[in-house]
């Protein structure tokens, strides 16, 4: 995500993940170590991309980068994760989060192949501290994530906005006005999501540019759901893709779809039913794991 990854990355950044339900701890901690304690164990601290910032109380899907101080991400495959209401606070839920790789097909060149991702169960709205520590790295990154009453971007389980996305049949066949992709799936191009709204098709939607996403933790998403599409060929399963931009340039600011779905960043990937509403979503970047087993279990039962 544009906006979390440039504040991860100039001061104490966001940092996210962690996955549900408390744990027993090990024996460096204890029922009253307070989270700033738990820092101080670390060698050092390195700041951490967050993917995700779009918050709201309730099970969270949270992702991020562990970056080290000569830039380059910390990766192990897993990290323990603590979750505090301050940073003199005792945390309220350790958790672990994982590595996941979301390099589908390697073409645009994006840094960041692999993402941490957990989940968070968000009590109520307000500004959190979080610990992340990978397993057995000597840096620990610490940071601040605020979770609003409500997401800006829809809920799931609400209808899905009736946008008139463009198509192969609105560009008189043209790729180039559709896809900043170098080497675009022309099949994400056929439908757009008010048709499919339409005819009562489930689809996969991705709010993506390929050519313009600077963020080290947005990841090939566009390759992704191509990936996921190319593996439920024979499925009824629709994937469109729609560019962010007005005239796929950024000085224009987000077209008018953004605006419909109210989108404050990109990427994006939602999963619409066919009964038209917004079955599960994605901020930032997501595997093809995890992308695939969401459809199979939202859209294809």
């Amino acid at each position: 995500m544009r906006r979390a990854s440039v504040l991860a990355l100039v001061g104490i950044l966001l940092l996210g993940g962690c996955g549900s339900g408390s744990q027993s701890t090990s024996g460096e901690e204890t029922s009253s170590t307070t989270l700033d304690a738990l820092a101080a164990r670390a060698r050092t601290l390195a700041p951490l991309a967050a993917g995700t910032g779009d918050l709201a109380p309730g099970r969270v899907r949270f992702t991020f980068l562990v970056v080290a101080s000569d830039g380059r991400t910390i990766e192990r495959p897993r990290a323990t994760v603590w979750l505090a209401q301050g940073r003199d606070r005792v945390p309220f839920d350790r958790a672990t989060a994982r590595l996941e790789s979301v390099d589908a097909t390697p073409q645009h060149g994006f840094e960041a192949r692999s993402q941490y991702r957990a989940y968070l169960d968000v009590p109520a709205p307000g500004r959190y501290w979080l610990l992340a520590r990978p397993d057995g790295a000597r840096a620990a990154a610490l940071g601040e994530i605020t979770v609003k009453a409500r997401t800006a971007s829809p809920v799931v389980g609400t209808r899905a906005p009736r946008s008139e996305t463009p198509t192969l049949v609105t560009s008189g066949g043209r790729l180039a006005p559709l896809t900043t992709a170098p080497k675009p799936d022309r099949q994400l191009y056929r439908y757009s999501v008010a048709g499919s709204l339409r005819e009562h098709v489930p689809f996969v939607v991705a709010f993506a540019t390929p050519a313009f996403c600077v963020s080290r933790t947005c990841g090939p998403v566009v390759d992704v759901v191509s990936g996921v599409r190319r593996e439920l060929a024979s499925g009824r399963v629709r994937f469109i893709h729609a560019e962010v931009y007005k005239g796929n340039d950024p000085t224009n600011g987000f077209n008018r779809w953004m605006k419909e779905w109210r989108l404050e960043s990109e990427p994006w990937v939602f999963l619409v039913g066919a009964d038209g509403r917004i079955a599960e979503k994605f901020e930032g970047a997501v595997s093809v794991r995890e992308l695939r087993a969401a459809v199979e279990r939202h859209l294809m039962r």
